[in-house]
């Protein structure tokens, strides 16, 4: 079966062939084995068939003994392409770059739009996406992801609570929310002060109304602490109770160490690899000797290529893989009761308010099951317990 890819890479002719007796000269062709195929006879004195290019530049010798003409009248394949195009290079090569240079510039920056800011926030956000290579005439690819601007650059513009990060073409938006402190009170609603967790009064400063408790005084929760009223009596008047109360709290907490653990870390070492993916066909082009790590987590970075607006299925892939090394680590019980110790302190932190002081801690349950330290701990914490009461006028 004749293999017509071939056929079309190699390259072939239609031919002619006019004569009295054109079965002639196909017997010569057929004799000297020559590539013949679609042999049609068109009229008493007309054969037309195709053959190959190569062959075609044979058959002149074949001619002067059967008495025939021949035509060729179409050629295809590969070299008749090759041909046309060459005969149109200057239009195929100014086409070819200037799809170039529009695809190029697709995938620069162009533009970087900030909204939602001061021109102080402004100035120091682009300040900042600057520093991150966020400027026209850079090539998107070569870019953190969006995620990653985003949270970078919320964590270095002070004056901003949150920034939005979105991509629109060769446009980076930056949508601005800044903070905002409140306006501080002219006036507070009158209003007493109550106990909003069970505690031990350790210290209380009253600015404004009547202290109700005293260090010591053991309250409940909705208990009275100051009253928002100021005077003698019979000549008193109502206020906003203003003051400091801080109460000794108590908090458990359970905490629970396997006496070995496993520990992953990150060596520092790390090699990257980089693609171009064709309709997700992943075609490495650097750093194509593979790593010989171990241990290794990967990470993966991806871009995609835009033509104008449209994304193409053609995306930029880096895959960096970092080393790791795991070791397992064996406690003693008295090591695992204290790491068990520190762990539990760190969580009851993440629980409690900024000004809150932890005073002590006491080891209450410890016990060793299954390999496993399990600690129950109670803690002595001073934090402020007061909550706002609002006095109805009237009541």
């Amino acid at each position: 079966m004749r293999n017509n890819w071939v056929q079309a890479f190699k390259g072939y002719v239609r031919v002619r062939v006019d004569g009295a007796y054109p079965e002639r000269f196909l017997n010569r062709c057929i004799e000297q084995r020559l590539s013949i195929w679609k042999i049609k006879r068109v009229g008493d004195e007309r054969i037309v068939f195709y053959m190959d290019i190569e062959d075609a530049k044979k058959i002149r010798p074949l001619l002067r003994t059967t008495d025939c003409k021949v035509t060729f009248a179409e050629r295809k394949g590969t070299p008749a392409l090759m041909r046309k195009i060459s005969l149109r290079a200057g239009f195929v090569v100014g086409l070819a770059t200037c799809l170039a240079i529009v695809l190029v510039f697709s995938n620069m920056v162009w533009k970087v739009e900030v909204e939602g800011a001061s021109p102080h926030v402004e100035h120091e956000l682009r300040q900042v996406v600057t520093e991150m290579g966020i400027k026209p005439w850079t090539f998107q690819f070569s870019l953190p992801s969006v995620e990653q601007i985003q949270r970078e650059v919320t964590e270095q513009v002070s004056g901003a609570t949150w920034v939005g990060v979105r991509q629109k073409g060769t446009t980076y938006q930056f949508e601005v929310v800044e903070q905002k402190l409140p306006d501080e009170a002219t006036r507070v609603s009158p209003r007493n002060l109550v106990a909003k967790k069970k505690a031990i009064i350790h210290d209380i400063f009253v600015e404004h109304g009547q202290a109700e408790v005293k260090p010591n005084d053991f309250v409940e929760k909705g208990d009275m602490l100051v009253k928002g009223e100021i005077g003698k009596e019979g000549k008193t008047e109502i206020v906003a109770a203003i003051a400091d109360v801080r109460g000794e709290i108590w908090y458990k907490s359970e905490a629970s160490i396997p006496l070995e653990r496993l520990f992953t870390t990150l060596t520092g070492e790390s090699k990257n690899r980089h693609y171009v993916s064709f309709f997700d066909l992943d075609v490495p082009f650097w750093g194509l000797r593979s790593h010989d790590f171990e241990q290794v987590q990967e990470f993966n970075e991806q871009k995609e290529f835009h033509f104008l607006k449209w994304a193409l299925p053609i995306k930029y892939i880096r895959k960096e893989f970092r080393e790791t090394s795991s070791y397992n680590r064996t406690y003693t019980e008295e090591e695992a009761v204290e790491e068990a110790k520190r762990m539990a302190r760190v969580e009851l932190v993440h629980r409690l308010p900024e000004d809150a002081e932890i005073l002590g801690e006491k080891v209450l349950h410890e016990a060793l099951e299954n390999g496993k330290v399990k600690l129950k701990i109670h803690y002595q914490v001073l934090e402020d317990i007061t909550s706002a009461q609002p006095i109805i006028q009237g009541d």
